[in-house]
């Protein structure tokens, strides 16, 4: 791995020590089961210190913020906050805040691509087209370090869509691996809401933005699975094997139920909630 590259994955995890809190305001979400309350775009949380973390961050699930428990910036927090706008915060400078605002989400979209590069980076399998998954590393790594105007009119859509095609070149090479005519075919179905699929071989399989929603995915065997993107809202992984795994994130996992026996990738780790569940 390069050098660059193992700079790039360093700061693509947030680390809420150095952000301003910018996901508590930035973005909104309405009163659900992943939400306890309504709030606006721009407006802090009323969970949010003056400190910039939060209050109940421990009890999130508990308290009715499940889907503060999943979210994940990819780091994009603390580069617009020490980077972008070095150092200052929107409470310290009142003018900067709507446009800091309206820079994070971008910057997160920005850093999830390069996430994903990095991790199509790291296949052997990939080997054919390291050099245009670097040279778009590269290119979308001096998009983050714009200033606030230009990161606002950039066309994210255009760059997603070049980032995206490596990523689809990326996972056919990796899962020829394991990969069938009767699995492809299967995998054009996308909605998987509740499915039983208890101990099901998926190997190899596309589930690129499947909804998999309390899908019931117990001992279920994920290696070399394409799960960019896949809803796994309430989804059971208890016992599940999703080693090897094509760009599955955190978040995605934080989303799910799991326990002991769920086999994640490396970089992954169990949430805090797996561990205190009790397998029933």
């Amino acid at each position: 791995m390069s050098s660059q590259l193992a700079s790039t994955k360093s700061h693509l995890r947030a680390d809420c020590d150095n952000c301003f809190g910018l996901c508590c305001v930035a973005l909104p979400y309405a009163k659900s089961a992943d939400f306890a309350m309504d709030k606006d775009s721009g407006t802090p949380c009323k969970n949010l210190q003056v400190d910039f973390y939060c209050g109940i961050h421990q009890n999130l699930r508990q308290k009715g913020f499940r889907g503060c428990a999943v979210y994940e910036c990819f780091g994009a927090g603390q580069k617009v906050s020490q980077f972008t706008y070095k150092g200052t915060s929107w409470r310290e400078n009142p003018a900067s805040k709507k446009e800091m605002f309206d820079v994070f989400p971008i910057m997160q979209q920005l850093h999830e691509m390069l996430c994903y590069l990095g991790e199509a980076l790291e296949w052997k399998e990939t080997e054919p087209i390291h050099t245009d998954l670097r040279r778009a590393v590269k290119e979308i790594n001096a998009l983050t370090q714009l200033s606030p105007e230009a990161i606002l009119a950039l066309d994210v859509p255009v760059h997603r869509a070049m980032v995206n095609q490596l990523l689809l070149q990326s996972s056919k090479y990796v899962r020829a691996r394991a990969v069938s005519k009767k699995k492809a075919k299967a995998a054009l179905r996308k909605d998987f809401f509740g499915a039983k699929l208890k101990g099901a071989d998926l190997r190899g399989a596309d589930l690129r933005g499947a909804l998999l929603i309390a899908a019931d995915l117990r001992g279920a065997d994920l290696r070399l699975t394409d799960l960019i993107g896949a809803d796994f809202r309430d989804a059971d992984l208890r016992g599940a094997d999703l080693t090897g795994s094509i760009f599955l994130t955190q978040a995605q996992v934080n989303a799910a139920k799991g326990d002991r026996h769920t086999k994640l990738p490396v970089s992954l780790r169990k949430p805090d909630h797996w561990l205190e569940s009790v397998n029933k």
